[in-house]
């Protein structure tokens, strides 16, 4: 998310509802090809009698220049000018698209003079007024001409500022109708968040203000803060990229999940698709093909990350392969599914959801000649990687995947045939294999140090000499550039985040990201935790279990973090875990405590207002924030913020666990595990690496870590990973040419495809966006390639350049290779093992119909959406949970009807009668309910499962009825389900005859219920009543119903029967009835139930007699 072009006729919308009388209200009417003039024109009769304007409203710059303005015509000239615009095609520069948005307002006579230029827009310290006082589409250069005036963050602007500093050369008579207008105006650009609006030409005629012409962006993040201000507020595609409903379907996606989806169709008939995972690495893959001549043939921008479900990723995947299989390319399509290392995203679970996309659309695919190329790492990346294997030998097209053995964007040139395909990658150890003491670790090649170092030194001196003291080895000489410039001594700013020593509280119950941190500092030889303590104020003050290598530890959590702050006083760094609503309160209050130094802000999505506001206090309380939307950072050796560096196995592997000599600081999280990666296999590893965030306003800048680097003797050499959007890489180059940075720098500014694109892309990050052309990336690199820092000519070259840097610093002496040591082994979790398929145990429960785990309910394998889409009611529900198959229609419905029949029978019978005297002691529903049931036995509606046991004994036995009913007479045996108080032979039980009826008419076969009405007709011969009552037309009816339904085995059916599948029925039936004499108690407000003395017989022993002469005595 990020700041958004609005319509014009929104912006006059927001203008109208918030201005007073500082301007002379907006009218407008919109027009789209599907217009109604009578409707138009009776909802806007002044366009029957006034002079009109009519221009586009599709974010189109300088429509005047490009003749896309009329001016001065009736409502006839409006529709004769709109006829060979509206809905035709036209090119505006490099991008082509449809007119088919109109605003038409009234035509306001004014002459050259009265036309001023207005302008607010806002930057990291403060907002800025431009102001000119000759306005219209002849102003030409702003920034030269106009005069501006700055309003630092949270301060207010004046009326002798706006006066002296804005309107000296404007028209005295319009001086002080201007003043009060320009404070209104920023008053509610504040308010409603704008984050630019243009006001060209403002005219000031007879004696008003007009607003002509206008354009705006507001803060999309802003939305949980204003959705009751704005109302319902459209964000347009730019001109010449009509959003298609593919695009909407993932934006609606993305705004209801914590994770990140986005999508940019650039061209629907391209052959190169990409699915990328993370922001940073979204738009190195697209520089990449760019850089390789794929720009024509790039189809889509878009990127997931945030660890998405897999049902998300399939979703996102199916999205893309739809469109992608549209249309068949002669030369067939390249589907990229690439992306850095991830830092907690499960890389198996999102792949699953890919594959289940890639399966679903197998026949298009292999239609379409489509080639995958897969580069991923992270968490779980080794499972993913085997089932992107496995699914290429099944799916009928190729499918080459590679881990992180493999440059990032190595795939690129391969799919494009600019690089041989390496059919047996260099393997990489394994997450096992990491984890074992005699693992990869100490195999890998040897570290260096820098000169002086102390070769023999143990390992945890090794690992914790260069970083906790000041170092006094000397500075080696590298020839390019010229290091005989020392940096100037420390500020403030340059101070060390973090040590071997540090301490830190986290806000939020992240205990993955805790036992991460704890699993870092462990295997970097710390003597203590870094985590001292958390914060979560939605529950009680108490202790979290976590590990600390092979033991268990407790990490106290407060609910408030005052009492964290006064019981851990030497904790100086907070990670801030909050949502986007609440981290910027939490950020504020944590900075009330001097204690703290540094703080990292993880949420992603905070409006830019907000962040600001941090910034200042930030500035001004001296302390460093890292973020908002980062992952944070890592000080080998020393600390890490959250999930920084990703598992244990890429903290080994990248060499985490020590200290380097390289520093780097990037936007991106996920492309600084990226550089992790690289930085390990091409030097002796990382010194410090910070992600700033991708926000357009990051708590600090690169420049803040850059100059930190500088003044470190360990760091040797310095990357930066830039990206399009904002000047802060021009720091950088100042610094350089001024001498202030001396140490090599490797640089690359991300974002180069975007000089590309015909209309603009909103990139993965919020400041991911070029505003001028000095924001360009290219722009950017090259200026940094003039102040002599070394710019690869691509992403792709960067790991190469790094070692040609880094090569030339070992052989000059500055830094001298020292062997590797292995570090401390940290066990893995149990949970996270399994995921791994390391190892197996059984299980403690099983269950075969249900399953949550997934996006979606399963009952016996059958997802919640289709039993509802099918209409399978409850007796369909029924059938999967009790039967674990799907029944007849006719065998559901029968189920429903026992249900219904058995629901309830009175308040007199026992469990009706204990659940109305429980209600009315007071008790709560499930308490009543377990009272009632508890009466069911074979006396009280048990008698299902012992009907159907005795009738189909009976029947399988070849007895004839009479002779049932005489061996149970023998036997002095009641037959269960025969038997009525009330009704008889004469007064049928109606519940029994309408289940009978439906039996005879539905069921295949009725044997059995024949053989018991047999039974019936000799019992009620001897007496009317003895009846087949209800509790034994179900049990044997249903005993018909699985042996004939043809659903069910003779031994299936058999053993439901034994279990007591059939008293369920009555259970579940009576339970409505018990929960409605429950309500209905409740309802009468009856009290506490006391038996009447009259209804009971008092039989109490004589007393005289009975106990002996001596207790008669007494």
């Amino acid at each position: 998310m990020s700041a958004k072009a609005i319509y014009e006729a929104k912006g006059k919308e927001l203008l109208n509802k918030y201005l007073t009388d500082e301007a002379a209200k907006n009218r407008f009417a919109v027009v789209t090809e599907t217009v109604n003039w009578d409707t138009l024109t009776a909802d806007h009769p002044w366009l029957l009698t006034e002079k009109l304007v009519v221009k586009p409203d599709q974010l189109i710059k300088r429509r005047g220049k490009l003749g896309l303005i009329k001016a001065g015509v009736d409502l006839e000239g409006v529709k004769e000018w709109l006829k060979n615009k509206l809905g035709r095609e036209f090119e505006i520069g490099a991008a082509k698209g449809k007119l088919k948005n109109f605003i038409i307002e009234p035509f306001i006579k004014h002459e050259q003079n009265e036309e001023f230029y207005l302008c607010i827009y806002s930057s990291r310290y403060c907002d800025t007024i431009l102001f000119h006082h000759e306005g219209g589409i002849d102003i030409g250069d702003v920034d030269a001409k106009a005069v501006k005036l700055d309003i630092p963050v949270l301060e207010e602007v004046s009326d002798s500022d706006i006066k002296s500093k804005l309107l000296s050369k404007a028209p005295a008579s319009a001086q002080e109708p201007l003043t009060k207008f320009i404070k209104a105006l920023y008053t509610q650009y504040r308010n409603l968040h704008f984050t630019y609006l243009e006001i060209n030409p403002l005219v000031f005629t007879g004696g008003r203000l007009y607003i002509l012409d206008l354009a705006a962006k507001i803060d999309q993040c802003a939305e949980y803060l204003c959705k009751s201000l704005w109302g319902d507020l459209e964000f347009p595609p730019p001109f010449g990229r009509d959003a298609l409903p593919e695009e909407a379907y993932i934006a609606e996606l993305d705004a209801k999940s914590g994770a990140s989806l986005k999508l940019t169709i650039l061209n629907k008939s391209g052959r190169i698709w990409t699915m990328v995972a993370g922001g940073g690495a979204s738009v190195i893959y697209a520089d990449t093909i760019c850089d390789l001549g794929g720009a024509k043939d790039l189809a889509n921008y878009g990127e997931y990350s945030g660890a998405p479900s897999e049902q998300q990723t399939y979703e996102y995947a199916k999205t893309i392969l739809s469109l992608m299989t549209a249309e068949i390319h002669p030369d067939g399509k390249i589907l990229i599914v690439g992306g850095g290392i991830a830092n907690f995203t499960n890389v198996a679970a999102t792949f699953k959801g890919i594959v289940r996309g890639l399966r679903e659309y197998q026949q298009k695919l292999i239609e379409g000649n489509v080639s995958v190329y897969v580069r991923r790492a992270g968490p779980n990346y080794q499972e993913g990687l085997r089932i992107m294997r496995e699914l290429g030998n099944t799916l009928g097209i190729p499918i080459h995947v590679f881990g992180p053995e493999t440059h990032m964007t190595a795939i690129v040139s391969m799919a494009l045939g600019k690089r041989e395909i390496p059919h047996t990658p260099r393997p990489m150890n394994t997450t096992a294999n990491f984890l074992l003491p005699t693992g990869g670790v100490v195999q890998a090649p040897s570290i260096c140090r820098q000169q002086g170092g102390l070769t023999g030194a143990s390992p945890a001196t090794s690992r914790r000499g260069s970083v906790n003291e000041p170092s006094s080895r000397s500075e080696g000489k590298v020839t390019v550039p010229d290091q005989s410039q020392q940096a100037s001594s420390k500020s403030e700013r340059t101070q060390t985040l973090f040590t071997e020593k540090t301490q830190c509280i986290v806000w939020g119950m992240q205990q993955r990201a805790v036992q991460g941190m704890l699993d870092f500092d462990y295997v970097c030889s710390r003597r203590e935790p870094s985590v001292v303590a958390m914060i979560y104020p939605f529950t009680g003050d108490h202790k979290q279990k976590f590990y600390w290598g092979h033991k268990e530890i407790l990490v106290p959590v407060y609910k408030n973090m005052a009492d964290a702050m006064k019981k851990h006083p030497q904790a100086d760094v907070l990670i801030n875990f909050a949502s986007l609503r609440s981290a910027f309160e939490s950020t504020m209050e944590t900075m009330t405590y001097p204690q703290i130094r540094s703080i990292a802000i993880i949420a992603e999505g905070i409006p830019e207002n907000l962040t600001r506001q941090i910034i200042k206090e930030a500035d001004k309380k001296g302390v460093f924030v890292i973020g908002p939307a980062t992952v944070g950072g890592v000080k080998p050796g020393c600390f890490k913020i959250g999930n920084t560096g990703g598992m244990l196995d890429n903290i080994l592997a990248s060499k985490l666990f020590r200290p380097g000599s390289v520093a780097y600081v990037s936007r991106s999280g996920g492309m600084s595990n990226e550089l992790n990666n690289i930085i390990s296999l091409n030097t002796n590893g990382v010194y410090e690496g910070i992600a700033i965030g991708g926000d357009r306003y990051p708590g600090t800048t690169f420049m803040d870590h850059i100059l930190r680097y500088q003044d470190d003797p360990n760091v040797k050499m310095i990357i930066l990973l830039g990206e399009v959007g904002g000047t802060e890489e021009y720091h950088l180059v100042s610094a350089m040419k001024s001498g202030r940075v001396n140490k090599p720098v490797v640089a690359w500014c991300i974002g180069t495809c975007a000089k590309m694109f015909t209309s603009d892309v909103q990139f993965g990050h919020a400041g991911a966006c070029a505003n001028a052309e000095a924001e360009t990336a290219s722009a950017k690199n090259q200026a940094l390639t003039d102040a002599k820092a070394y710019v690869p000519k691509s992403f792709d070259e960067l790991g190469t350049l790094i070692k040609d840097v880094y090569d030339k610093l070992v052989e000059n002496g500055t830094i001298v290779p020292e062997p590797e040591q292995p570090p401390p082994t940290v066990p893995m979790d149990y949970t996270w093992a399994r995921e791994l398929g390391l190892i197996r145990k059984p299980a403690s429960f099983m269950t075969s119909i249900c399953d949550e785990r997934g996006q979606e309910l399963l009952y016996a394998g059958i997802p919640i959406t289709d039993i509802f889409k099918e209409d399978m009611g409850i007796g369909g529900v029924l059938s999967l949970l009790w039967f674990q198959r799907r029944l007849p229609k006719y065998a559901t419905k029968f189920i429903e009807m026992c249900l219904m029949v058995t629901a309830d029978h009175g308040p007199a019978v026992s469990g009706a009668h204990n659940t109305i005297v429980c209600a009315r002691a007071g008790k709560d529903l499930v308490s009543c309910l377990a009272s009632g049931l508890l009466t069911i036995g074979d006396r009280f509606g048990g008698a299902l499962d012992a009907a159907a046991k005795q009738f189909s004994d009976a029947y399988t036995s070849d007895m004839i009825p009479m002779e049932f009913v005489n061996n149970m007479r023998k036997e002095g045996k009641l037959i269960m389900g025969i038997g009525h108080r009330v009704k008889s032979i004469n007064n049928p039980d109606m519940r029994v005859v309408i289940l009978k009826e439906y039996a005879k008419k539905n069921f295949p076969a009725t044997p059995l219920l024949d053989y018991a009405i047999e039974v019936e007709k000799i019992t009620t011969s001897k007496k009317p009543n003895l009846i087949l009552n209800v509790d034994g037309f179900i049990g044997v009816a249903f005993v018909d119903l699985l042996n004939n339904c043809g659903c069910f085995t003779g031994e299936e059916a058999r053993e439901l029967i034994d279990v007591g599948a059939l008293n369920g029925l009555f259970v579940l039936g009576r339970s409505m009835g018990f929960i409605g004499h429950f309500l209905d108690q409740k309802r009468l407000k009856q009290g506490l139930y006391r038996h009447p003395w009259d209804d009971i017989s008092y039989i109490m022993p004589e007393t005289m007699g009975l106990m002996g002469e001596d207790t008669d005595k007494i």
